[in-house]
């Protein structure tokens, strides 16, 4: 199938859209949401897994569209959806996820930051990312949840609320706390701002 210019609209109408049929619709809903519910899902559990628990959420998302309705809004809804497959994933574990700190370059590190700094701000904001995904992953579950869903998946604290099951205030606290904890783990030279 040739694809000319991808559909556009809201999130939800894009889904609505494909419920009806319109594959094109699914293909720019895909594009535009991939990025985040992969990283998501790497962040808790890591590459290998990653990658099962996220075809399996798109899945769900294609056999689900006949039934979907927009009430939380499409981003709310995947990420409830990712989040409810993840707790499955660690119940018939029986363990918390493990992390792969050995990611690789492009995981870490994408192009325009390549572009922007020189070999040795690099290997230095290399070891800062590493070190951050490092303490995400030990997080109390709750705290390390919503930090994710916040600066991996780009909800709202209102949208992390429902797809947690809690109130805003909470999700606030949970977010603070976990920025602090974070925030206060990090090595003095990764809290300095890089420039060129």
């Amino acid at each position: 199938m040739r694809r000319d210019k991808p559909a556009t609209g809201s999130s939800d109408d894009l889904m609505l859209r494909y419920a009806r049929g319109d594959l094109e619709a699914f293909h720019s809903l895909y594009n535009r949401h991939r990025a985040g519910l992969y990283r998501y899902f790497l962040r808790q559990t890591g590459p290998g897994m990653a990658e099962e628990l996220y075809q399996d959420v798109w899945a769900r998302v294609i056999n689900s569209r006949r039934r979907y309705r927009s009430s939380a809004g499409f981003r709310t809804w995947l990420y409830i959806l990712a989040r409810n497959r993840l707790i499955d994933h660690w119940r018939a574990q029986g363990r918390l996820p493990e992390v792969d700190a050995d990611m690789d370059d492009d995981v870490l590190l994408n192009e325009r930051a390549r572009a922007r700094f020189g070999p040795a701000q690099l290997a230095d904001l290399r070891d800062c990312i590493e070190h951050l995904l490092s303490q995400v992953a030990v997080l109390p579950d709750a705290q390390r949840e919503t930090f994710l869903l916040r600066h991996e998946a780009g909800l709202t604290l209102a949208q992390i609320a429902t797809a947690m099951k809690t109130g805003t205030e909470t999700a606030r606290s949970r977010l603070r706390y976990a920025s602090e904890r974070l925030r206060m783990t990090m090595p003095e030279e990764c809290l300095e701002e890089t420039g060129p």
